[in-house]
């Protein structure tokens, strides 16, 4: 997906700096109008994770300065494709650079965070597994939970309704902050551009057998994350592009 894509590095030293054990790591940022908050969701995680890669997805407005400004390499798309194209790109982008061994897809709009990132890698260092999913309900809740009731309804409807996630285990299949290594990557083609990316992902676990572990996470949720969250129907149109997909050639 990223063969119409304009390819801009960051600036001099975006590999640099940061801690030296994270340099074979690297962030995949799907940017669609963030620009309010891009640059310090990027440079924030910059200080622990040096090599960042933010997809601009057609934004209209300066996003793509801003993740330039924030020292992170960028990638355009000249048209929105959505987010799992954005992703698509990112990766690919990522898995082509020299020592790249882990993948991380993370959010643009500052839901997700850096620590937890570093537990989910720390796995894939020491565990035997190949990727590592985010979960919001992978312990007993607490007083600062900030999950959303109705959020809370479309996502475990979706487990319900998705014999996939129940057999690998998921409690949280449409979780963003994914972390995974590099047979994920090399392997990882995603054709469900939109949201529904993330029920692909899921059969991609299942039907390519990779090792597929959960790490409980806390998402952050903001006035402005929040405006820009899924529906219930949104729920649902995932669950039904998620069929369109398993006809699709691969």
């Amino acid at each position: 997906m990223s063969s119409d894509s304009e390819r801009l590095p960051g600036p001099s030293g975006a590999a640099g700096g940061g801690p030296a054990g994270n340099r074979d790591v690297w962030l995949v940022v799907p940017c669609f109008n963030e620009g309010t908050v891009i640059e310090d969701v990027l440079g924030t995680a910059r200080e622990t994770f040096p090599n960042i890669v933010a997809v601009d997805d057609g934004s209209t407005d300066d996003s793509a300065a801003a993740i330039h400004r924030a020292g992170a390499h960028l990638v355009r798309h000249p048209v929105n494709l959505g987010q799992g194209a954005a992703i698509q790109t990112g990766v690919e982008y990522a898995r082509a650079q020299p020592g790249a061994r882990y993948f991380v897809s993370f959010d643009a709009d500052g839901q997700h965070q850096v620590k937890d990132v570093l537990a989910m890698v720390e796995r894939l260092r020491s565990e035997p597994v190949d990727i590592v999913v985010g979960t919001r309900f992978g312990r007993p809740r607490r007083e600062g939970d900030q999950v959303p009731l109705i959020k809370r309804v479309v996502l475990k409807t979706v487990v319900i309704l998705s014999p996939r996630t129940r057999r690998l285990g998921l409690t949280d299949a449409h979780n963003g902050l994914r972390v995974f290594n590099r047979r994920v990557a090399d392997d990882l083609n995603l054709r469900m551009n939109g949201m529904s990316h993330a029920s692909e992902f899921v059969e991609l676990m299942d039907s390519r057998g990779w090792r597929v572990a959960e790490q409980p996470v806390d998402i952050l949720y903001t006035e402005y994350s929040m405006s820009k969250g899924q529906s219930l129907l949104n729920g649902i149109n995932i669950l039904s592009d998620g069929f369109v997909g398993k006809r699709l050639p691969r």
